[in-house]
């Protein structure tokens, strides 16, 4: 996932979800039961929670993370949750820790709503574990008056490094995100666990913190490209959305070595208390409506085949942000490595600070 967002964010969405009237629907064989989900910030429209409540007679205990360790920390530590929405190494890990239930794939019919780019991930194939949410690429933004598109289609991700534009470029503050584009610049995967690939990309980023006086940034670098305050950036699709609806002077680009083409997913933790209910939910995101309604509010590409047709030939026409590119076999996911991960985590702490 990939959005991130302050402390007041996330307890304002906990104090619209968190407060709900008595359940309403008497009819419900959940009636009166509490389901507990664990999800990024500014991932979900408010209304489908009461939505789902109304519907089932119950009430949603919802709550943010903001990155994939800090969820996996609260969960392997005890805390209890029904649903979760991991990203799709963080899934392969809790995966082979046994911290998942396998998932019952005839209470969730909507599986069927599925979008062809979701389908047989690599890290679950056949939704042994999960359920895909949301999903997307990350690309660069940039100004289209400032930044000259034959540069970014012959240099792609090198752009990074030409001189041309130092000073005037956002890096995404993260050492996977950040050696993804290294690696691929470099014609390597970005699931490398060569010694010798993991130093070439290490000297890539490093001429880039030495030539270019780049910004790391976060989730700011939405209000930052909006309001042009730079003229490239490296930017989760969803967020490039945004950006591209708020300033018109800005595009989007996928480079021809490839990315990470990235999903969000719905798992059910191993020490759910109510699995049922759980697989409702899960079924329920899946539907039309909701899948609508989270999509049109967070900007990042639904698993919902429909809902991804129609607002990219509706809301979101003309943004190239919004349809994931797939089937491009450059493109890869994440696959889950202990030590690659602890390796890559030192490497860009020494970059960014020489």
């Amino acid at each position: 996932m990939k959005k991130l967002f302050t402390v007041i964010g996330a307890l304002s969405l906990l104090t619209l979800s968190g407060c709900s009237n008595t359940p309403s629907n008497s009819d419900s064989e959940y009636q009166g039961q509490t389901l507990k989900v664990f999800n990024w910030g500014e991932y979900i429209e408010p209304s489908v929670i009461s939505d789902f409540e109304d519907e089932f007679g119950v009430t949603v205990v919802y709550e943010t993370f903001l990155s994939n360790e800090a969820m996996y920390t609260k969960v392997q530590t005890g805390e209890t949750y029904d649903v979760l929405v991991p990203s799709d190494y963080m899934i392969e890990r809790m995966v082979q820790e046994d911290m998942l239930q396998e998932l019952d794939l005839s209470k969730i019919p909507n599986i069927g709503n599925l979008a062809d780019g979701v389908k047989n991930l690599p890290y679950d194939p056949d939704n042994t574990y999960s359920v895909p949410y949301f999903w997307g690429s990350v690309g660069i933004v940039y100004n289209k008056n400032n930044v000259d598109i034959n540069d970014l289609e012959n240099e792609g991700w090198a752009i990074f490094q030409d001189t041309d534009y130092a000073g005037r470029i956002y890096m995404y503050d993260s050492e996977r995100d950040s050696f993804m584009i290294a690696f691929k610049s470099l014609g390597y995967s970005m699931n490398t666990s060569n010694e010798s690939e993991i130093q070439e990309a290490y000297d890539w980023l490093i001429q880039i913190n030495d030539t270019m006086s780049p910004a790391y940034v976060t989730d700011e670098v939405i209000d930052a490209m909006s309001s042009g305050q730079k003229d490239l950036a490296v930017v989760y699709s969803g967020d490039a959305v945004t950006i591209l609806m708020e300033n018109e002077d800005m595009a989007y680009y996928c480079p021809t070595e490839g990315t990470n083409l990235w999903s969000d997913a719905m798992v059910i933790p191993k020490n759910a208390e109510n699995p049922d209910l759980a697989h409702e939910f899960i079924n329920f995101i899946l539907g039309y409506d909701a899948s609508y309604a989270n999509s049109e509010y967070a900007g990042y590409a639904s698993s919902n085949a429909e809902v991804l047709e129609e607002l990219s030939a509706g809301e979101f026409e003309g943004n190239d942000a919004y349809i994931p590119r797939s089937g491009y076999d450059k493109d890869e996911v994440f696959v889950y490595n202990k030590e690659l991960t602890a390796k890559l985590s030192e490497l860009w702490v020494k970059v960014k600070a020489h």
